[in-house]
């Protein structure tokens, strides 16, 4: 249960903070990028079976792969792509904590 809390927190509600503490003058619209960060898991649709609870995305999945994680901490450079930078990092944290629950390190 706390698995299942801490990973749905981290994609949802670790956004909505964010967007309060660091974008509130433009919280809607912070508000909505960073949750929108949850779309890197249309890779999932890649695998097979889709969704599988004991499987990590963390190198599984290509948009959660080394390579895309690097990409996204790049985009925190730029002013014009640092809010998506930090939806994909968030997103990315969600399923690094999860993904610690599956190898007994929480």
């Amino acid at each position: 249960m706390l698995r299942f809390f801490l990973h749905y927190g981290i994609h949802f509600i670790v956004p909505l903070a964010m967007a309060y503490i660091f974008y509130r003058p433009q919280y809607g619209k912070a508000m909505l990028i960073l949750l929108a960060g949850i779309v890197l898991d249309v890779d999932h649709l890649l695998a097979d079976p889709i969704f599988s609870a004991d499987r990590c995305s963390i190198g599984f999945h290509p948009l959660h792969g080394y390579w895309a994680i690097a990409l996204y901490f790049l985009l925190l450079f730029p002013t014009k792509t640092r809010i998506w930078g930090l939806a994909f990092l968030i997103h990315i944290l969600a399923d690094v904590v999860d993904c610690s629950f599956l190898l007994g390190n929480v």
